[in-house]
């Protein structure tokens, strides 16, 4: 049939109605809804087609697709189909379609019908979305409520998707926000806001199972790869429980706080590396993304994704101000405490692309306070992305950087923009990569100088890092390769007298330049690398350099907080069971290393093998053709030596034969050599002789010697025998 119809643009295609007249081809119309349908799918592990509409009544069927009749019905059709031969059946199919009897379906009524639904068998679950923007969870054998719902998106739901190995549930909505639920708790993990999507309509989704990845579909296709953490195991040392996302020092208590994804804030002690204090909850179910200490060090402030910012007394975790934005919730980024002449700020970006300045006071102010009027130009000419970073140099400096690659550098008492700044390409590369600069540092020893040098400093794409010169509208003077992985630059931090770099990327690498000379002129070259290590197994989210200590605090994605002296000799992780001194190396954890760190692949070293483009077969023939040859040259060097050449001359016998001597009796040596263990006891095992002989004392006897009397033993053996006679 595929080859008599004709083809439709040079595709074989064939119509239902053509179709139907194959005498192998069954044929069915079932009326069930009464609106149009939205989704319809068939589960061969259930037997059953699962169709859903808007239709309120019948939002969801679960069908059969054959009805079942009984064996009298079932005769009398066939009899009455073989008197009429195929007419009826042609008839029946181009007649109205059937309705399905109630013992046949399943029908669950939902309020503003159904968009999208998706059913998994192993867990006994179907998940339904539609226009009221909620996620139901249904029991397939129960039609009157739903076992769950599941709140958080703010249009209509159209792709939803059950990922059974996972426990997880794939929803996307109208408005471009795709989201990762939870099965057994019916919470929300992950949010996907639309930046890559560019204000374009969705078309399509689609979750593959294989590589964990949800295509989205636009005017082009966008990969959103799964990237599951690992649950921290029994034997590894962990701080937290979730990924830590930041952390800082106290210089006043001599303690670290450290802030996770769970909104969990720990307070540690640096000395010991003991937890001293630890609450939960601080910005709801969001997590905290940044944090800073007030100029005295006694008060945290912490951001997080809820849009606001807090202010605590850490020690005992009581919320002293809430600062947040009217009507608005975007994420807080980044945040930092600064003074402009008598006056403090809390200062803070994120995804609405301005700076947000809180006025800070001792004076009585309201719990829940709004942030001051924006500056002119940052609402005329300010960031056109997601704010990521921003840093501050004193008195009057203070940077700021974007996902699209912009540093903007603004003065602080004035709030003019200083100078606009824009991170370049790596060489050799094209358009199209992460350009987002999430990391910049200011050299505050040389931005206090008004000499031409370079005083900022920011991290670019692929692991590069550019010093910036900010006289005369700013310009580039050097930019390097930081990270040998090529991994994109998470943070930086210089010591207090700005000698030395500390860089840190996503794969948990730590770098340290020597900067001290560098950058005063244009450079080409890079700075000379000191050293680097891998401190975590995943990406760095804190870099905090402690100079009175000589110390250097990380926290990672990886769950850990860890302290490292500032040659990168590994002090421990906070949380460890083991206490340490940190003015005493013999409590530290060096020579060792975090035994993750030691069994990942990427800690391996570098080897110009594994590195080259030589096939694995040529690596091999390779090695055996080196090992050949090294063998044949051991072997010989080893002949020489074991057997060297023999040069013996009649000199040499003569004086040999003088040096010996020999016995006058021939054949006596020969003849004792033989014989000389024959008369020797056995040897069983047992003590020797020597070992069983009596020990006596020996005693001065008198020179005269007497006769001694025995009568008196009556053992003197003349009287014992003249008693025997009487």
């Amino acid at each position: 049939m595929w080859k008599k119809l004709p083809k439709v643009e040079n595709v074989p295609n064939i119509g239902i109605d053509n179709a139907v007249l194959s005498p192998n081809f069954t044929y069915i119309r079932w009326k069930v809804h009464e609106d149009w349908v939205t989704q319809v799918k068939y589960y061969d592990n259930i037997r059953a087609v699962i169709s859903t509409s808007n239709q309120e009544s019948s939002a969801l069927v679960i069908g059969c697709t054959v009805p079942t009749t009984n064996i009298e019905q079932q005769m009398k059709e066939l009899k009455e189909a073989g008197r009429e031969g195929k007419g009826k059946k042609v008839q029946a199919c181009a007649g109205l379609p059937l309705q399905r009897a109630d013992c046949d379906q399943t029908v669950f009524p939902i309020y503003k019908g159904v968009k999208t639904f998706d059913f998994c068998k192993k867990h006994n679950l179907i998940v339904t979305g539609g226009m009221d923007r909620l996620i139901r969870m249904w029991n397939p054998y129960v039609t009157g409520k739903p076992t769950g719902i599941l709140k958080g998106h703010c249009a209509p739901v159209f792709y939803l998707y059950i990922s059974s190995d996972d426990n997880r549930i794939f929803s996307v909505s109208n408005d471009n926000t795709a989201k990762i639920w939870d099965i057994q708790d019916q919470c929300c993990l992950f949010t996907a806001n639309p930046k890559a999507s560019q204000n374009a309509d969705v078309s399509a989704c689609l979750y593959s199972p294989v590589v964990k990845t949800l295509y989205i579909a636009t005017d082009s296709i966008a990969l959103l790869t799964l990237r599951t953490k690992p649950q921290p195991q029994g034997n590894l040392t962990v701080s937290h429980k979730e990924p830590v996302l930041c952390c800082g020092y106290s210089k006043e208590f001599r303690q670290v706080v450290s802030c996770t994804e769970g909104s969990v804030v720990k307070v540690w002690d640096i000395d010991t590396g003991n937890q001293v204090f630890e609450f939960g909850g601080a910005h709801g179910s969001s997590a905290i993304t940044c944090l800073t200490f007030d100029l005295s060090g006694r008060r945290l402030v912490t951001g997080g994704r809820d849009g606001c910012l807090k202010i605590w007394n850490f020690n005992n975790g009581h919320c002293l101000r809430i600062l947040r934005k009217e009507h608005k919730k975007d994420e807080v980024c980044d945040c930092t405490y600064v003074k402009v002449n008598r006056n403090k700020y809390v200062m803070a970006v994120g995804w609405d692309r301005q700076i947000d300045m809180y006025f800070d006071s001792n004076d009585d102010l309201p719990l829940v306070q709004k942030p001051q009027p924006y500056w002119q130009d940052d609402l005329r000419c300010g960031h056109k992305e997601d704010v990521l970073c921003i840093t501050q140099c004193p008195p009057s400096l203070l940077a700021t950087s974007s996902y699209d690659g912009e540093i903007i550098v603004w003065n602080l008492v004035s709030g003019h923009l200083h100078c606009r700044l824009l991170s370049p390409y790596p060489p050799d590369c094209t358009e199209g990569i992460d350009r987002s600069v999430s990391s910049i540092v200011f050299m505050k020893t040389r931005a206090r100088n008004v000499e031409f040098t370079a005083c900022l400093l920011s991290s670019g794409p692929q692991g590069y890092v550019s010093f910036w010169s900010l006289i005369n509208g700013g310009k580039i003077f050097a930019t390097f390769e930081a990270s040998r992985m090529k991994s994109h630059i998470t943070k930086m931090a210089v010591t207090v007298d700005d000698n030395l770099l500390y860089v840190a990327d996503q794969s948990g690498f730590i770098y340290v330049y020597d900067v001290k000379n560098y950058a005063i002129v244009p450079e080409q070259e890079a700075p000379k690398n000191i050293n680097y290590w891998r401190a975590h197994i995943s990406s760095v989210t804190s870099l905090v350099i402690i100079d009175e200590d000589k110390v250097l605090l990380t926290s990672s994605t990886d769950c850990t907080v860890r302290l490292w002296s500032i040659h990168g000799e590994f002090i421990g992780t906070f949380g460890q069971p083991e206490a340490w001194s940190i003015h005493t190396m013999t409590s530290w954890k060096h020579p060792m290393v975090p035994y993750e760190i030691l069994v990942d692949p990427l800690s391996m070293p570098a080897h110009h093998i594994l590195e080259g483009e030589n096939s694995v077969l040529d690596i091999i023939n390779a090695g055996q053709t080196e090992n050949k040859d090294a063998t044949e040259t051991k072997s010989e060097l080893h002949y020489k030596h074991k057997y060297p050449p023999l040069c013996i001359s009649d000199k040499d016998i003569e004086e040999e034969i003088n040096q010996m001597s020999y016995p006058e009796e021939h054949g006596k040596r020969l003849r004792h050599e033989i014989f000389k263990h024959t008369n020797k006891p056995p040897n069983h095992g047992g003590p020797k002789a020597y070992h069983t002989l009596k020990y006596f004392e020996i005693v001065n006897a008198p020179t005269t010697c007497e006769r001694p009397d025995l009568s008196a033993a009556g053992i003197d053996p003349f009287l014992s025998e003249y008693m025997e006679e009487q």
